[in-house]
């Protein structure tokens, strides 16, 4: 049990991503409260399930916009200075907010223009984060550790932020909310600051737009990362959306507030916090392709069980399982991405991961929204279900035939033999020449 502990927590040996973890740990938990008392806001001001969606679309579809160029820019440049360019801008965004609505001038258009801001701000700030954590841990060794508990670490916020967002927000209202985000940002800022990160290559040779193609070309013809992507991008556009319906189910279907809504995000927080740590917990990547066709089949399902209750309860346990079951899917694809991909090409690769998890979610949220609107939000949701559902059996299926080809490309690629073993069984990937 105690080896079992250790494993699970190896990659905070490394004094960088224990600095990082804490700042970062912090403003999420203020990033989550905002994401609560942003939904609240514009449902209380609107009573529009499209405008929810349209809100969603806004706050990530720039990031589906802008990643392919940060992640041809982590490889080219800085990616510690891209971060902190980020963080910043996200501070700064956030102060705009918290001015407007503590002024109470705030109008949707206001919150849509923000919401665009941050988009974009994002499109940068994930690929070149997650191509950081491979310098914050030394190499590759404790990587897919720390993706697991940067994942642990973004979910333990999502379970506390909205807990105390909904609750300042029947207290106060929405602005404090805001002005505790803004300040957050402090901590994660001062983190950075104090990180001692190993010099990072220079500026390489090519176009922008050039790094761009080779980036798709190479994701496109190695199936491995061809098709969990793919399962990724289908994952967050028919499933992930169903969180941007939560003030509808919280407020018409269970007839609740908003601390009902602060406690259906919390709930997902602790069921992906949960599968984090599940994943953090593993000594190897073994077994992971199966993972993701089992979660995946679990989120479609779970999905469905909690478009049809009408009990606080009940729903409270199915959002629990779609919390587990969509972060176990998401972090064995990342885990698996970053140990496939060669160096040179992490942040491009990791660019296409942030275009498939972030970028299609607004458009499933659009979507979701529109035909909320037009039939409910349960019809939504449940179709949705169906189709990570779908999804799953496809991909579980895939695996048997990758599987006869992995061993051969691994060490084509000369990976090293325990990474090897793990992924003959794990996502039987497979690059195609």
């Amino acid at each position: 049990m105690l080896h079992r502990i250790r494993t699970s927590f190896k990659a905070l040996r490394h004094r960088n991503l224990r600095l990082f973890f804490a700042g970062q740990g912090v403003s999420l938990v203020g990033t989550w409260m905002q994401q609560v008392a942003m939904s609240w806001l514009v449902y209380r001001l609107t009573d529009s399930a499209l405008l929810l969606g349209v809100i969603s679309f806004c706050t990530q579809f720039p990031a589906f916009l802008m990643a392919p160029f940060a992640g041809a820019l982590a490889d080219r440049w800085s990616r510690y200075r891209m971060v902190v360019a980020a963080q910043t801008l996200a501070m700064v965004q956030s102060v705009l907010l918290a001015v407007l609505v503590m002024g109470g001038a705030i109008e949707v258009w206001h919150l849509i223009v923000l919401a665009i801001a941050m988009g974009l701000i994002n499109g940068v700030d994930v690929p070149a984060r997650q191509a950081l954590l491979v310098k914050l841990v030394g190499g590759v060794e404790d990587l897919p550790n720390a993706i697991a508990l940067n994942s642990s670490m973004f979910n333990a916020a999502r379970l506390v932020g909205p807990a105390v967002g909904g609750v300042l927000i029947g207290l106060m209202g929405e602005g404090p909310v805001f002005v505790i985000n803004a300040a957050s940002y402090v901590a994660v800022l001062g983190a950075l600051a104090a990180l001692r990160v190993p010099p990072e290559p220079g500026a390489r040779p090519g176009s922008m737009l050039g790094h761009i193609r080779d980036g798709f070309s190479y994701a496109y013809r190695f199936e491995p990362i061809r098709d969990l992507l793919f399962v990724l991008a289908v994952v967050s556009l028919v499933g992930i959306p169903y969180v941007v319906l939560f003030p509808v189910f919280a407020r018409d279907v269970l007839g609740g507030d908003a601390g009902t809504l602060g406690l259906l995000t919390s709930c997902a927080g602790l069921g992906a916090l949960v599968g984090a740590l599940a994943l953090a917990s593993r000594s190897s990547v073994r077994g992971l392709g199966r993972v993701v066709a089992l979660s995946a089949g679990a989120f479609g399902v779970s999905l469905i069980g909690f478009a049809l209750s009408t009990n606080l309860l009940v729903s409270c346990l199915f959002v629990v399982v779609t919390g587990f079951s969509v972060m176990l899917t998401s972090a064995s694809i990342n885990t698996v991405l970053q140990t496939l991909v060669k160096e040179e090409l992490r942040g491009r690769i990791m660019s296409l991961y942030t275009m498939a998890f972030v970028g299609m979610t607004p458009l499933g949220g659009l979507a979701g929204g529109a035909i909320a609107q037009r039939l409910g939000a349960p019809f939504a949701v449940v179709l949705g279900g169906a189709g990570c559902l779908a999804l799953a059996i496809w991909f579980g299926r895939r695996l048997v035939s990758l599987r006869e080809i992995v061993v051969p490309m691994y060490q084509e690629m000369g990976i090293i033999p325990e990474v090897a073993r793990g992924l003959q069984s794990a996502s039987e990937l497979r690059p195609r020449a």
